[in-house]
């Protein structure tokens, strides 16, 4: 056995790294695989962040960079926020890292303890519970049902909370769900946090720009939490920058200081060329990326309704970002020649392997009863993987 730490027996992989790599390798056997696996745009970068970048070349950024980002690209960022989220910070208070992955890592690490309670809300992005672990954290999960748009109430939130708890990982608009929750909703879980001064907030909203049917709104725009909310954003999915590898928080001051002290024996600074594209992006209004975003719409109504034709498949029409995440429980139990489905990894093999069609299992966000489909594709190819979903589902008995 090769002697790899401790530490690296407490960590999963990725199931979406790990789903999109079994697909390429059947793809690269000439199978024709339908990936809808990864969550990333297939709309290109659009071409004035890419001259944004050309500028920065030629203006020689190619040099080391302050750890917690250039100060203008941070000055823009505390703008953004200002103009987007109706939240106060000055450029002390932000930290540039590479994505926000990184970003996530570096509050994770900086605040939580051994030992300590961390609360996530399932479904949640498959990330979080690992750095938890990784920061010798104690995840504890509130399920949450599709009945209720994979919401948590106020009243489960305060049922979760205890002494221990140091930290709440929040995600709205939401993956894997799609869900994002009013303005409302958030000031009845910000009651609850109000009560509960020892606890931080992690507020993940990186996909706030891809949303269709609600206003985004921000936890630490409301003044009592401000102290306590860290809010996690980047460009990668609103501007199609996922290669960029830029993402940001604004934090009180000296959790971005300790963010800064962290990633200053990690990574140091973010991509200098990549922060001077991303000051491109965070620049320019939310508006100028309708186009996209009403494709997406187009998308998500589409697979909604084809899904909804496919007996057995339970889903709710999510409201944000670009995933559908159905309940599929109706499906386990069942099998067909060696396949025998005990869950929805099972029938995500399944799928792949007979359907040829790539998606996620429940289990890597924390439940067990459902799939993660992306729509950040083409409409045929939406409805060539709702065919083929349908008809291998329909091999089972």
């Amino acid at each position: 056995m090769n002697p790899t730490s401790s530490f690296l027996s407490l960590l999963s992989e990725s199931a979406t790294i790990a789903m999109s790599r079994r697909s390429r390798e059947l793809s690269s056997q000439g199978l024709d695989i339908i990936n809808l696996s990864l969550g990333e745009p297939d709309f290109d970068t659009p071409e004035f962040i890419k001259e944004a970048a050309s500028i920065g070349m030629q203006e020689n950024y190619t040099h080391y960079m302050p750890v917690n980002g250039y100060p203008d690209f941070r000055e823009a960022i505390c703008e953004k926020f200002k103009r987007d989220n109706n939240i106060d910070y000055n450029a002390d208070q932000i930290v540039v890292s590479t994505g926000a992955k990184q970003s996530l890592a570096n509050v994770i690490l900086s605040l939580v303890d051994p030992g300590e309670e961390v609360i996530l809300i399932a479904p949640y992005w498959v990330t979080y519970y690992e750095q938890v672990k990784m920061a010798k954290g104690e995840p504890v999960i509130i399920q949450t049902e599709i009945e209720d748009d994979y919401k948590v109430t106020p009243q489960q939130l305060e049922s979760a909370i205890t002494d221990k708890t140091k930290l709440i990982l929040f995600n709205s608009p939401s993956n894997p769900t799609g869900s994002i929750y009013s303005k409302e909703e958030l000031i009845g879980l910000a009651e609850v946090l109000k009560n509960n001064k020892h606890v931080y907030v992690i507020s993940d909203e990186i996909y706030e720009h891809i949303n269709y049917d609600e206003a985004h709104f921000s936890l630490a725009s409301i003044p009592e939490l401000y102290d306590r909310v860290i809010t996690i954003n980047g460009v990668s999915k609103a501007f199609a920058m996922t290669g960029w590898r830029i993402g940001f928080i604004g934090a009180p001051e000296w959790i971005a200081k300790a963010c800064t002290k962290i990633q200053g024996q990690f990574t140091s600074g973010a991509n200098s060329i990549g922060q001077r594209a991303a000051m491109a992006a965070v620049k320019e209004a939310p508006s100028s990326i309708k186009e996209m975003v009403d494709q997406f719409k187009e998308r998500r109504d589409l697979m909604f309704s084809l899904l909804n034709e496919i007996p057995g498949i339970i889903t709710n029409k999510p409201g944000a970002a670009f995933y559908i995440y159905p309940d599929v429980s109706a499906f386990f139990g069942r099998s067909y020649e060696n396949y025998h489905i005990n869950d929805s990894t099972d029938l995500c093999n399944f799928l792949l392997e007979k359907g040829h069609i790539a998606l996620v299992p429940g289990e890597a966000f924390g439940t067990k009863k459902h799939l993660r489909l992306s729509y950040a594709t083409s409409k045929d190819q939406i409805k060539e993987a709702c065919k083929r979903i349908n008809n291998t589902l329909n091999l089972l008995h």
